[in-house]
């Protein structure tokens, strides 16, 4: 019996091990391959000349618990603490991030706050090497920047890789300078994709528990082949050093960047021209929508592509140019990766139908927020006041003195509100004096007695709430208010 369980066991541990040979790499093949990858992972140095101020607007958009981490650079880091430099510090190289090759002819990949206030930039490499670095490109809204070096020789280079492939559990390997230290490798796994850490409009970061320190910025975050699944940028830290949870640009986001940046110097985003919004589950109710996918539109810029391909605030975009639209950060992401001056194919719900468009779409660099002010005929708006007291709201048309009262622009139409009931429907959805009713269940309201109508018919109907596109603290979104 005894002999039988040792021949099992001996069995089922060899079955283990040649699973675990297979699932895991040998450890002279993962420092075979941390070998063959590390020439082409640079240290970022660079002089920069601070500016003594208190001022810090680049953390003003970061949570407090990233804070920690841009913190923790030395003094002059964009990102860093401000302070007054002494004239030996004005001009001294900072050991300040990460990059990695991506072609033989010298073109380096690497985060766009690691370079952002350089005076020069320079980069060394495993041998040693230091080279002068030119800024080609960089693009703040994914925190990317691309540099060249010019170099005698060929060098070591690596790919990108296709990161909508990668699964949550794949092992990665980061590579990079954190503290200044040189070259220094890491390694752990995919903990998760699409994180959102509101560091700008296309957050959507590769979650890892690979060690992530400052001074990774920029480094590449490989796969087990080889490639670039990520760019190192930012770790979530109560201490400034890492936990355990580090972020990456996916390879897949980065790759039209860079192209673009390598090709033009810096980002040409497709531009649609319109504020969006989430669907709520009252939202998608109240316009007969079956779920909550898709971004519904706000407002739409006068003059812009969007005004111009037919599309209208209360559409609902459900499609652009064949990929389903689930929230607002897959319609910006898809709009910005479309090629600038390209015909969309836009599919929207409007009025409880699918319709088709076609928009035209214009640069984002290029658009200004400046919009036009068409002449208004105040005369013709009436000016009686209503107040409907089940919904515990006052509101009146738009007149000069109404504008001029509550600060509104020249081109808003509707009606503004004048009073709000405490505790009642209109407070609850949060109207305000104060704010500009433009629709009504998607009607466009021109006076108070037009507003009052709808409001009246649809409670006829027995609707039990409306949608209400409203325009406050100078924006324009959608809101459900109930009426019953």
């Amino acid at each position: 019996m005894l002999k039988k369980f040792i021949t099992f066991s001996l069995f089922t541990f060899l079955i283990l091990s040649s699973t675990i040979a297979k699932s895991h790499p040998l450890s002279d093949d993962f420092a075979d391959l941390v070998a063959k990858l590390s020439p082409t992972v640079v240290n970022v140095f660079t002089v920069q000349k601070p500016k003594p101020t208190n001022n810090q607007p680049p953390l003003d958009n970061i949570p407090p618990q990233f804070r920690d981490f841009f913190k923790n650079f030395p003094p002059g880091f964009p990102f860093g603490p401000q302070q007054q430099p002494s004239p030996q510090e004005e001009e001294r190289p900072q050991a300040l991030g990460s990059g990695f090759v991506i072609s033989a002819d010298g073109y380096i990949v690497t985060n766009n706050h690691v370079i952002e206030q350089a005076n020069e930039i320079k980069v060394k490499f495993q041998d040693e090497t230091e080279l002068e670095a030119k800024l080609i490109g960089k693009d703040r809204l994914t925190d990317l920047a691309l540099l060249k070096v010019e170099s005698k020789k060929s060098l070591d280079f690596v790919k990108l890789a296709d990161s909508d492939k990668a699964r949550v559990g794949h092992s990665v390997i980061a590579i990079g300078n954190p503290f200044g230290l040189g070259g220094t490798v890491t390694s752990g796994i995919i903990s998760a994709f699409n994180r959102d850490i509101n560091a700008g409009p296309y957050d959507s970061f590769i979650q890892t528990d690979a060690s992530i320190n400052r001074g990774n910025s920029g480094g590449p975050l490989f796969n087990l082949q080889g490639e670039v699944l990520g760019i190192n940028t930012a770790i979530f830290s109560p201490t400034g050093g890492s936990v355990g949870i580090g972020f990456s640009i996916p390879a897949n986001l980065a790759k039209p960047i860079i192209e673009q940046l390598k090709k033009f110097g810096k980002t040409q985003r497709g531009w649609l021209g319109v504020r969006i919004q989430e669907i709520t589950p009252d939202i998608a109710k109240s316009l007969g929508l079956k779920n909550e996918d898709g971004v519904l539109i706000s407002m739409v810029n006068p003059g812009e592509p969007a005004e111009k391909g037919g599309l209208k605030a209360g559409d609902v975009i459900l499609e652009f140019n064949g990929k389903k639209i689930k929230d607002v950060k897959s319609l910006q992401r898809t709009v910005a990766d479309s090629a600038v001056e390209s015909k969309a194919k836009v599919k929207v719900w409007r009025n409880k139908k699918i319709k088709s468009f076609t928009v035209k779409l214009g640069e984002l660099e290029k658009f200004s927020e400046a919009e036009p002010d068409p002449k208004t005929n105040e005369d013709d708006v009436k000016t009686n006041e209503v107040e409907l007291d089940d919904i515990g709201l006052r509101f009146v048309g738009l007149t000069k003195d109404t504008r001029s009262q509550y600060n509104l622009p020249k081109n808003l139409k509707g009606v503004v509100i004048t009073a709000v009931k405490r505790d009642s429907f209109a407070s609850n959805a949060g109207l305000t004096v104060g704010s500009v009713i433009s629709q009504i269940s998607q009607i466009n309201v021109k006076s108070a007695d037009d507003a009052k109508k709808i409001f009246d018919d649809a409670a006829k109907k027995g609707t039990e709430s409306v949608l209400l596109q409203v325009y406050q603290n100078d924006f324009s979104r959608f809101l459900i208010l109930k009426i019953k």
